[in-house]
C-alpha cells in the first residue's frame, strides 16, 4: 500500500478517539474522548490527557486547565457511566 493511502487511514484511526475543537484565539485543539467509566473527585473534576473535565447538572465540560474557560463536551464524547469517588452507594 502506498503512503498516499496509509496516512489518511492512520489519521482516521487515531482521530476516532479524539475530538477536534476550535481553540480560543484561532487554531484547533484535539480533545480526547472520555473512557467508558469515569470516577470524578469530590468537586466533580476529572483530568486526562492534559485536559480537565468538569461534571455538573448532568453535563460534561472541558478546559485546558483546571480553572480555564470551560466548553461543553459533545455527548458523543461523554462516558457511559459517571461515578463519584468516596460516595457511599448504600
Amino acid at each position: 500500500m502506498s503512503n498516499h493511502v496509509l496516512v489518511p487511514a492512520f489519521s482516521l484511526l487515531v482521530l476516532t478517539g479524539c475530538m477536534v475543537a476550535p481553540r480560543q484565539g484561532g487554531g484547533l485543539e484535539i480533545v480526547p474522548i472520555l473512557p467508558v467509566v469515569v470516577e470524578v473527585d469530590s468537586d466533580n473534576y476529572y483530568a486526562q490527557g492534559g485536559y480537565h473535565y468538569f461534571y455538573t447538572s448532568d453535563r460534561w465540560y472541558y478546559a485546558s486547565s483546571r480553572n480555564g474557560e470551560r466548553r461543553e463536551l459533545p455527548r458523543s464524547h461523554w462516558p457511559k457511566e459517571t461515578r463519584h469517588r468516596g460516595w457511599d452507594r448504600h
